[in-house]
């Protein structure tokens, strides 16, 4: 037991990391569809640049750049689980109450990881922990 629990003690920051990846890297997509057209439906115009969807594209990717390589984790996670909380409340919750109705699952879930994020940061491989080992030595 005591070996297990090494075992997952050791690799729990490792896999907070590999989150933090997979997460920015899905959102990312989101933001470059709202600014670049990235997989974007035909004829899909991109919201204008400082309309409040813009905004929320240009947050959606650079802030997913930025948790990407796990740099300002924190406030980051912070500043984009607020913006998915808004989405939801904005443009799902008057759709009906039960996320599932109102096609809100993924707004709700980046808003806890993100959450999460906030709290845990962007573990191992991260840009913050290496700048932080950095400045210990």
């Amino acid at each position: 037991m005591a070996d297990l629990n090494t075992f997952y003690a050791s690799w729990t920051p490792r896999i907070l990391s590999v989150l933090r990846i997979v997460t920015a890297f899905l959102f990312i997509a989101h933001g470059a569809q709202k600014l670049f057209g990235f997989l974007a439906p035909p004829g899909m115009q991109g919201p204008p640049i400082m309309s409040q969807i813009g905004v929320g594209g240009i947050l959606e990717f650079f802030g997913g750049l930025l948790l990407l390589v796990g740099l300002f984790t924190r406030p980051v996670a912070f500043l984009l689980c607020g913006m998915m909380a808004v989405a939801y409340f904005q443009m799902h919750a008057p759709g009906g109450f039960w996320p599932l109705q109102n096609k809100g699952e993924l707004a709700v879930l980046y808003c806890f990881v993100f959450l999460f994020f906030w709290f845990a940061g962007g573990g191992e491989w991260s840009l913050d922990h290496l700048l932080r080992r950095r400045r210990v030595y």
